[in-house]
């Protein structure tokens, strides 16, 4: 599979492409900075220069051409103002929906985050931080062209992975090492009978792989 991923340098996503080029995907990573590019390299991706904030669909779209799947792993980071919470949290999201549909790649996995929703309340930048993941999680499942899954890790930690996680449509709070989430994503992308689902996903006791077995097709 040829898998693009929004978001290259980030930390799950440098995880998924090590993954994904271990088990030899054709893998590619947008970025925004080119100085970047050696740590795509050596994880294995294709580093691709873009920034999300200021792209158009149809230059997006021409970056996926001839794709198998897109990953949305991009996020302001903590740190970030609530203003980038809107133009890359939503509005990066959005555009790489739109830019799949374009290049007809059909297989979406968005990473979002336990408790995002489009109604949540509150003005503190976490506040909007939810509500605007929650706004690209609800844009992204209107599009009838993706097939789209949608995963929402708990806590995220630097601990080691240990593989057992646990992979529901409601988990509850809970937190999960990003190479976990990393192992679910590469998962995900390679499992189709996922699609139209929105998941929750902490640490727990069922391998990766069984995990989503166990979800696909529900």
């Amino acid at each position: 599979m040829r898998i693009v991923i929004a978001g290259g340098h980030g930390q799950i996503a440098l995880r998924l492409e090590r993954l994904l080029a271990a088990r030899g995907d054709e893998v590619a990573g947008i970025i925004r900075r080119a100085e970047q590019a050696d740590d795509l390299r050596e994880a294995g991706a294709e580093p691709i220069v873009c920034d999300l904030e200021s792209a158009s669909a149809e230059e997006v779209s021409a970056l996926l051409e001839g794709a198998d799947a897109a990953v949305f792993a991009a996020g302001a980071g903590p740190g970030s103002g609530a203003s980038r919470k809107h133009t890359v949290d939503r509005d990066a999201a959005i555009l790489f929906a739109d830019a799949a549909e374009r290049a007809g790649v059909r297989r979406f996995v968005i990473v979002s985050s336990m408790g995002a929703d489009p109604e949540h309340p509150g003005d503190e930048v976490f506040d909007v931080y939810l509500r605007a993941k929650g706004e690209a999680d609800a844009y992204v499942r209107a599009h009838k062209s993706l097939d789209w899954t949608i995963l929402r890790p708990g806590s995220l930690t630097d601990d080691a992975g240990k593989g057992l996680v646990r992979l529901e449509a409601h988990t509850g709070r809970g937190a999960i090492p990003r190479d976990d989430v990393a192992a679910v994503l590469a998962e995900l992308v390679d499992t189709p009978a996922t699609t139209g689902l929105t998941l929750e996903l902490i640490s727990g006791s069922t391998p990766v792989s069984v995990a989503v077995k166990s979800v696909a097709g529900n």
